[in-house]
């Protein structure tokens, strides 16, 4: 065990368990993974066997989101003063609560109680698993560390449609719910083993206005963004949860900047180093939530994948992602993070545009060979930033800065579906021909490719094949404007990043540098508290520290 200069808070750096408690912590990430998106293979089986309507479909999905999103900063916070490990163990019985629910409920209403206690855990393990590294792993070792925790978060997204078509293809729906249940006991024994307990004494107390304030202005802002894709931007139930979340927000704020030690430290955001860290990560996770939002429906409507076949088809993405884990670590050190998550940025724009050539008859090579580029491109982006983001927090600051990396990370996957798919439909309804349809088959075939199969069936015949061909041309144009904006959007923030973000030469990444203004007041304020942190390793042989 090793303290920094200051004895602020003490670390276990010298911990001969700490990579086996990374593996807990991994674990831990991966069901997250899963859970984000191992249900979009198994929503028509779910509107059969339940009778779930298209808008309780989308709530099945959604619930999940929007808890995970609003409540991982008051997460990050309850950490830092109630014990990491405490916290993380609540999360993973949360999952496993909420999992075990989800495969007993017979009705749409009740599944959509499980997956927002889902969204609960989930909310307390993410940002926790990410904070409790800096106290397991110095300077040399935390880029590794890092890369496995992100390669293990981000590998569970392409993993979920596997494992669910699989699931699906042998068993009843509950099992892609079931599938969590020994994985969160697993971690949650691993985590009381081998993840030693840290808090910080010095951090700030739960303020209860602020965390209503944060918990309604990000539920609100994700609901609206959410809901504005599908009811439409000027509907007045999207304008009022888009206000209100502005009204919200900014009340929160400015009760921030009144408190001597805040609850929720938002000055981080003025420090240039985790603020471009941050919106690099953000940017990435966007474009790669947003595309499995995306891609499984061009591989099952317009390819005619199974759901099984579609979850080995995103697998590119995958090889991607555990390339870009391998490497990132000599990138960093050869040419600097700033340069290596430019390069990632780029990256992700080359998938965009080579994406977007993307057509009916295009063969499946061209999508394994972007897809891979975009895995790539993700790795290479967010591992070094979430490190870089990390490093620039202040002492005992892990929690609520993780809370905030995080939070932006969840709050982007929540725009990415709801903007790109806004894209897509929007594009999709414009071009997709309904002529001869009577209203009520137009508006379901409007809906989406998927719809428009299912009607092309029922009309059969050459007037079937033909609405079913329009409706593929008109989607392939729709993912086509979707990459493109993908791709634009990754190359301005590469720009940008290149421009703003400042750098430190290769080999230094990764130092936990104190930020200067906002960041070194704070770490200044928390030395005058006579270094009140702690951090207690539990012995293998005695009971976890209360």
């Amino acid at each position: 065990m090793s303290s920094p200069p200051d004895g602020s808070v003490q670390t276990h750096y010298d911990n001969p368990r700490r990579w086996w408690a990374l593996g807990a912590l991994a674990m831990a990430s991966l069901v997250l993974g899963f859970d984000t998106t191992i249900l979009n293979v198994a929503l028509p089986t779910l509107a059969a066997d339940l009778g779930a309507t298209t808008t309780e479909q989308q709530w099945i999905i959604d619930s999940f989101l929007i808890v995970f999103a609003a409540t991982m900063l008051p997460a990050g916070m309850l950490g830092d003063r109630y014990g990491r490990r405490r916290l993380l163990v609540i999360g993973l019985m949360a999952l496993l609560a909420g999992s075990l629910f989800g495969t007993l409920v017979d009705s749409a209403e009740m599944l959509i109680v499980a997956r927002t206690v889902m969204g609960l855990g989930a909310a307390l393990v993410a940002p926790l698993a990410l904070s409790v590294v800096p106290t397991l792993f110095g300077p040399a070792d935390r880029p590794k560390a890092i890369a496995v925790l992100a390669a293990a978060l981000a590998a569970g997204l392409p993993l979920g449609p596997l494992l669910g078509g699989w699931l699906l293809d042998n068993f009843w729906w509950g099992s892609v719910f079931l599938i969590n249940v020994p994985m969160a006991a697993i971690g949650i024994v691993a985590c009381l083993l081998l993840v030693p307990e840290s808090k910080d004494l010095a951090a700030p107390k739960v303020d209860a206005l602020s965390t209503v304030l944060s918990v309604g202005g990000l539920a609100s802002l994700v609901f609206g963004i959410i809901e504005g894709s599908s009811r439409g931007w000027d509907d007045l139930l999207v304008i009022g949860f888009l206000v209100g979340s502005v009204i919200l927000l900014t009340a929160l704020v400015l009760r921030e900047r009144r408190q001597a030690l805040p609850m929720f430290d938002l000055a981080l955001l003025r420090n240039p180093g985790f603020a471009w860290n941050a919106v690099s990560t953000i940017m990435a996770t966007l474009i790669l939530t947003g595309l499995l939002f995306v891609v499984p429906q061009y591989l099952q409507a317009v390819r005619g994948e199974s759901a099984m076949g579609t979850g080995v088809r995103l697998m590119p993405m995958m090889g991607g992602l555990l390339v870009a884990a391998r490497a990132c670590n000599l990138l960093v050190k050869a040419i600097g993070s700033r340069t290596t998550i430019v390069i990632g940025l780029l990256f992700l724009s080359l998938a965009g545009f080579i994406g977007s050539t993307t057509d009916v008859d295009s063969s499946y090579a061209l999508a394994a060979t972007w897809l891979t580029i975009t895995g790539l491109g993700t790795g290479l982006t967010t591992i070094p930033a979430m490190d870089a983001a990390l490093a620039h927090l202040p002492p005992g600051r892990s929690g609520v800065g993780s809370g905030l990396l995080m939070t932006g990370r969840q709050v982007g996957s929540a725009i990415g579906v709801a903007l790109l798919g806004s894209v897509l439909s929007q594009v999709y309804q414009d071009n997709v021909s309904t002529d001869g349809l009577p209203g009520a088959a137009a508006e379901v075939v409007g809906e989406s490719v998927v719809a428009a199969h299912l009607v092309a069936a029922e009309v059969g015949g050459t007037a079937g094949a033909g609405l079913a061909e329009s409706a593929n041309v008109a989607f392939m144009d729709a993912m086509s404007a979707t990459l493109l904006f993908c791709a634009i959007g990754a190359l301005v923030i590469a720009l940008l990043v290149a421009w703003l973000m400042p750098s430190q030469p290769p080999g230094q990444e990764g130092t936990a540098d104190t930020p200067d203004g906002d960041g070194a007041e704070d770490a200044r304020r928390e030395d005058t508290t006579g270094g009140a942190s702690e951090s207690s390793l539990t012995p293998a042989d005695s009971r976890p520290t209360e």
